[in-house]
């Protein structure tokens, strides 16, 4: 099996992970790690026993695939300048800034025959999987995603942070147009918005209630999903899917539960999501997360985001 060279560009928090992912990855040599701040660059790579770079350019003839884990402002020239020297991309979210950079990094990529996978990681998370197998008819999904607050993270706001991950989900369970989006939402401790909800309805009738906040006390992650006669609620924290039925529009509580015992998926999500990442580049097959997916999100996301701002 070919040995892929793998590169990580930007190792703060999240990109140290990625750098131990690689390092312990079947069919990758962990090449190097890039980080504008050489001191943290040269602490990461003597961890992992790797080189230490303060330019990613250096990587471009040394790697053959690369993650991106920088502030969303930089991932497009980034992953341009990746995709153009032929190395296949593995961008975190949200992809780029606006929808026209994610569709020219899409048309370089198919142009070039290169993976462009964007880093949605909860679609690796076991419970989303477990929903996925169990969803039919969704005619009501309810979302609630909320953190304590953080610095990092607030270069971009709370729709784009986290809201983001629950519209890829949503976007993911149907494949129809959105007729029209209600949304509010306000600042509380950063100039960007930490707290939103979003009502997004599709054109076969699904409706989906998006809720978002990074200055909450505690943190949640649920998803809530009503169909003509069962409901089915999903704590991503727990790993627990609990099913149950609908009468007359009324819950009836006799459920049942799937836990993360009934997979046999990891629990390792960033390890599956680079995994997967691998697999595409060396089997040529389209990534679990394509650029055309992250796009999607983008859109609905900045469409929220703009009909805040309006109102």
């Amino acid at each position: 099996m070919e040995t892929l060279r793998a590169g990580v560009i930007g190792v703060g928090y999240l990109g140290n992970f990625h750098a131990q992912k690689y390092r312990h990855c079947p069919g990758v040599e962990l090449y190097g790690v890039v980080d504008t701040n050489y001191q943290r660059a040269l602490e990461v790579a003597s961890k992992y026993q790797v080189g230490a770079y303060a330019d990613y350019r250096d990587l471009f003839d040394k790697v053959d695939i690369v993650s991106i884990v920088v502030p969303p402002a930089q991932h497009y020239l980034i992953a341009r300048d990746f995709l153009e020297n032929g190395i296949h991309t593995l961008v975190e979210k949200p992809v780029t800034e606006t929808v026209e950079q994610a569709e020219l990094l899409i048309q370089i990529a198919n142009t070039s025959s290169l993976v462009l996978q964007v880093g949605h990681l909860e679609r690796f998370n076991p419970a989303i999987q477990m929903l996925r197998d169990q969803v039919r008819n969704p005619l009501i999904i309810e979302t609630t995603r909320t953190a304590t607050y953080q610095e990092r993270g607030t270069e971009v706001d709370v729709v784009l942070d986290l809201m983001i991950h629950d519209i890829d989900i949503v976007l993911s369970l149907t494949e129809c147009d959105i007729e029209s989006i209600e949304a509010s939402g306000s600042a509380i401790k950063s100039d960007k918005l930490d707290v939103a909800t979003a009502s997004v309805l599709f054109q076969n009738g699904l409706r989906a209630d998006l809720s978002a906040s990074r200055v909450a006390k505690t943190q949640e992650r649920s998803m809530r999903v009503c169909e003509p006669n069962r409901y089915l609620c999903l704590d991503y924290i727990n790993h627990r899917l609990e099913i149950g039925r609908m009468e007359n529009g009324n819950e009836i509580r006799d459920t049942s539960a799937l836990t993360f015992d009934s997979t046999p998926a990891g629990t390792d999500i960033l390890q599956s999501e680079i995994i997967s990442f691998v697999d595409s580049v060396l089997t040529g097959e389209a990534p679990a997360v394509s650029g055309e997916d992250g796009k999607k999100a983008l859109e609905v996301a900045i469409n929220i985001s703009r009909h805040i701002a309006r109102n």
